[in-house]
């Protein structure tokens, strides 16, 4: 096992906590971390990368406790944060060498990896722009390829999808699904729909704690059968919140469109679809599955 977590918490001042009680087991592949703003997704990821330390619990990566000797993962670490910034006056190939010079590359391997990389992230051709000049998409992409530079076994990435239009969230997404080797990829984010297609597995944090995790195929599979489509009053809409857990409402010009999590037909006329992962996370946070 490359990564495990035991009982892992973080605790702030008083007896406020941001995480805890948290154990994972990861493996080579891309593993999901879902959660809503403030579930303690980003106090996990720094604790991870060792920007923080726990408050309780251990951390092993490849048998070695993190907390002893952190050098163990951070020299096999890649780290995309969530309030990644770079040198603005820097163009992209300077900035490139910079971070390898950082990471200990010799010159020839840091060109190497920063012409291999910029292919794979769609930025070859800008290489000599400056970096103040980047749209967010474009910056987020700079974000993967410096952690990709030094071909880390651990990549950590924190929410890459936020503030991009839906054509770089697609490019970053298949970037984060197309990365090769060996390595352990821990994506974490609150947009669910950005991890369906790319994560092998996936952990739940709701309020700190871990509340499943598991195959992303799996999790989908818990609600696969239980969700309908229906179309109804606003007054009836009322009464389907409360009774079930509501994961899209539409308005239509005959009422308002309902997708929801039933164990049978809400309404007569309502239609089974397809369950999302969307729909097994929303079911997993409302009923606190484990």
């Amino acid at each position: 096992m490359r990564l495990r977590l035991k009982n892992i918490g973080k605790r702030y001042q008083g007896d406020t906590w941001g995480v805890r009680g948290v154990t994972l087991e990861l493996d080579a592949g891309v593993h999901g971390l879902v959660g809503a703003n403030g579930a303690g997704k980003s106090t996990l990821m720094r604790m991870l990368t060792t920007v923080c330390e726990p408050t309780e619990g251990t951390i092993h990566w490849d048998g070695t406790e993190v907390r002893e000797s952190p050098e163990a993962v951070r020299s096999a670490l890649g780290y995309l944060p969530q309030d990644f910034d770079t040198y603005p006056s820097l163009r992209l190939q300077e900035y490139m060498e910079y971070v390898g010079a950082l990471r200990g590359l010799d010159a020839e391997t840091a060109s190497a990896r920063t012409d291999e990389l910029l292919r794979v992230v769609g930025l070859t051709d800008v290489r000599n722009r400056r970096l103040d000049t980047f749209s967010g998409g474009m910056h987020q992409r700079v974000g993967i390829a410096q952690a990709l530079l030094g071909d880390p076994d651990l990549l950590v990435v924190d929410e890459p999808t936020v503030g991009l239009d839906p054509a770089e969230r697609v490019r970053m997404r298949n970037t984060l699904a197309d990365t090769p080797g060996d390595r352990v990829v821990i994506f974490s984010t609150h947009i669910v729909g950005d991890i369906e297609a790319t994560a092998d597995t996936v952990a739940v944090l709701d309020d700190g704690e871990l509340i499943t995790h598991a195959e992303t195929e799996t999790l989908i599979d818990r609600v696969e059968g239980r969700v309908y489509t229906c179309t109804v009053s606003g007054e009836t809409a009322d009464s389907l919140r409360e009774r079930y857990t509501v994961c899209n409402t539409v308005r239509r010009a005959e009422g308002f469109e309902l997708r929801l999590i039933a164990d049978e037909p809400p309404t007569p006329d309502a239609e089974p679809v397809a369950a999302t992962l969307e729909d097994a996370y929303l079911s997993t946070v409302d009923h606190g599955t484990a």
